[in-house]
């Protein structure tokens, strides 16, 4: 799958994550798209889709909870009204 194809499928997932959860996607394409490559990146080099927003230790247990979505999200939008790194937004 090329990446164009790739980016394509996890905004859809995102998006869909978003609206079950009560909350958007952020509507700037530019941020949602420097995200992924985040994530695409972060997949290459560790082997998972972690936040680019989270600091990646090498323990697998303890990194779990920072692959995208994170374990964090929902709070963090509840509460900031978008999550970490911006992906999500109230």
């Amino acid at each position: 799958m090329e990446k164009e194809e790739i980016v394509k499928k996890l905004k859809k997932e995102f998006q869909e994550h978003a609206e079950t959860s009560g909350f958007k996607l952020n509507p700037d394409e530019k941020t949602v798209e420097r995200i992924i490559d985040g994530l695409l990146r972060n997949e290459e080099t560790h082997g998972a889709q972690y936040c680019p927003c989270r600091r990646v230790s090498g323990d697998k247990e303890e990194d779990a909870k920072k692959i995208c979505p994170c374990i964090w999200h929902k709070d963090e939008v509840e509460k900031d009204g978008h999550c970490f790194c911006n992906l999500y937004v109230k």
